[in-house]
């Protein structure tokens, strides 16, 4: 999904985005470029199953940024819960000897996430064009009307 891809589906037309972030139990810096690499990795895959994409990602010792495509039937709440939880669960399991020097339980994720909507037009743009709607009278098409009727012409032709 591009900047201003849309996507057409049988019954929507829709250009979702959200800005994610997930950051690290107490904060610790754990990430490591390597780290982070795989994170990249699984994301991607873990949205693919939900049919979202990876648009962007990036982040730093003790959180990460992802740039997400989602689909409209989505509950944003449980697609980002098992971002978490599967991401945390593949992290652990691959670099359970550098995540023990951190974390003596199977910690990962802090359980808070920040999520907004990301749009390709500003907010301010969006209410400036929500709130003229009816305010201007739109030029109407005159509708097709059939010829006059006349005596002995029904039809009018």
């Amino acid at each position: 999904m591009s900047d201003n891809e849309m996507i057409s589906a049988s019954r929507a037309v829709y250009a979702l985005r959200l800005h994610i972030v997930l950051v690290t139990k107490y904060r610790r810096k754990t990430l490591t470029p390597e780290l982070l690499d795989a994170l990249r990795h699984a994301f991607t895959e873990i949205l693919a199953d939900w049919r979202c994409t990876l648009i962007e990602f990036g982040g730093e010792a003790d959180h990460v940024h992802l740039l997400v495509g989602i689909h409209p039937a989505l509950n944003i709440s449980t697609l980002i819960n098992n971002l978490k939880s599967a991401s945390s669960r593949r992290m652990r399991n691959r670099f359970a000897s550098h995540l023990r020097k951190f974390y003596w339980k199977s910690y990962f994720w802090h359980r808070a996430y920040y999520v907004g909507s990301v749009g390709s037009a500003s907010l301010e743009t969006v209410k400036r064009y929500v709130e003229a709607q009816g305010t201007k009278e739109k030029p109407r098409k005159a509708a097709k009307r059939p010829p006059p009727v006349t005596e002995g012409n029904p039809r009018g032709t």
